[in-house]
C-alpha cells in the first residue's frame, strides 16, 4: 500500500501548497528555501545511501521542514515563531525531547515500535534520538500555525463543559494512563490507543481550570481554531513522519500485535487515526509543562 500512502501523502502537500501560493502576501524569506535546498538535498542523499545523511535522514528532514513551514507562516501572516519568537521556539524543541520519552517510557512495557538502523557508536545514536525528539512538537506547533494561517475556520457558538464534565474527563483521561500499565502486559499491548488520548483527556481540564491555554477554555468562548489547526496537524505531520521514516536508514518499526497485515509504509493503517489525537496531546502537554515551570504562554 505504498502507492496509496504516497497518493495521500502528495494530495495533503498539494493542498498546503496550494493554499499558500493563494494567501501568500509577502516574499517566502531565505530560511525557507534553505529549508527547501537542505531537505532536497537530505532526499539526494538518502537514496544513494550517502552517510552520515543516511542515517540521521529524519532529523535533517524535519529540521528543514521546520524552517520550510515557517517561513511560510511568516509570508502569510507576517509574523512567525522563528521570526518572532525564537527562544520561545528554542524552548519548546528543548521541552520536546522529556515530553516525546513519555512515550518511549510507557513503550517500553507495551512494546508497540522498536528501532532499527540506530548507529552502535552510542554518541551518534544518542545525538539522533535527542536530534529527532526534539523536532516533533515544533513540527506540530508550526503546522498548526500554518493550516490557521491558510485554511479558513469559522467559529461557532461557545459550548460549555461543566465542571463535573471536567472532572470526569480526568478521570478517564488518568484511568485510560493507568490501566495499560497494571493490566498484563500480552493484553496492555493492544491498549497503547487510550495513552494517545489519555493525557489530552487529564490534562485539557487541568490547564483550563489553572488558567492555562486550553481547548475546553476555547470552547467556551466559542473559538474552535486552534483544536481543529492543531487536529488537522496530526494529520499532515502523521503522513509526513511515515512517509519519510519509510525510506530512511535509521527508523522505527511498529510491532504492535494486530492490523500488521494492512500496513501504508511502516505504520498499519488504522494507526494513522492516532496522529491528530497525538497532535492534541503535544499541545495540552506543552501547555501543561510551561505551567509547571512557571513560563509564561507564548503563542
Amino acid at each position: 500500500m505504498i502507492e496509496g500512502g504516497v497518493t495521500i501523502t502528495a494530495a495533503t502537500v498539494a493542498i498546503l501548497v496550494a493554499e499558500f501560493a493563494y494567501r501568500r502576501c509577502t516574499r517566502y524569506p531565505a530560511y525557507g528555501w534553505l529549508g527547501i535546498a537542505c531537505l532536497v538535498g537530505a532526499e539526494w542523499l538518502m537514496f544513494r545511501g550517502i552517510e552520515p545523511v543516511a542515517t540521521f535522514f529524519t532529523p535533517v528532514a524535519w529540521s528543514a521542514y521546520i524552517l520550510i513551514v515557517d517561513a511560510a507562516v511568516f509570508s502569510v501572516t507576517g509574523r512567525s515563531r522563528l521570526r518572532t519568537a525564537p527562544l520561545a521556539l528554542l524552548r519548546m524543541a528543548a521541552l520536546s525531547i522529556p515530553l516525546w520519552l513519555i512515550f518511549e517510557a510507557y513503550n517500553l512495557r507495551l512494546r508497540n515500535w522498536t528501532y532499527a538502523g540506530v548507529p552502535d557508536f552510542w554518541p551518534a545514536g544518542l545525538i539522533g534520538y535527542a536530534w529527532s525528539f526534539a523536532t516533533i512538537t515544533p513540527a506540530i506547533f508550526e503546522t498548526a500555525d500554518l493550516i490557521q494561517a491558510l485554511l479558513p475556520f469559522r467559529e461557532r457558538e461557545s459550548i460549555k463543559i461543566s465542571r463535573g464534565a471536567q472532572t470526569g474527563l480526568m478521570i478517564a483521561g488518568a484511568l485510560c494512563l493507568v490501566v495499560p500499565l497494571v493490566l498484563p502486559r500480552h493484553i496492555a499491548a493492544y491498549l497503547f490507543a487510550l495513552v494517545w488520548i489519555g493525557f489530552l483527556l487529564l490534562l485539557d481540564p487541568l490547564n483550563y481550570r489553572i488558567g492555562l491555554p486550553s481547548f475546553i477554555g476555547d470552547f467556551s468562548e466559542g473559538l474552535q481554531t486552534r483544536f481543529w489547526s492543531f487536529l488537522a496537524a496530526g494529520w499532515v505531520c502523521g503522513w509526513l513522519w511515515e512517509f519519510w521514516n519509510f525510506w530512511a536508514e535509521a527508523k522505527w518499526r511498529y510491532i504492535f500485535p494486530i492490523f500488521q497485515n494492512v500496513k501504508i509504509f511502516e505504520m498499519p493503517a488504522p494507526g494513522f487515526l492516532g496522529f491528530p489525537a497525538f497532535a492534541l496531546e503535544c499541545f495540552v502537554m506543552y501547555v501543561a509543562a510551561l505551567g509547571v515551570m512557571k513560563i509564561r504562554w507564548q503563542r
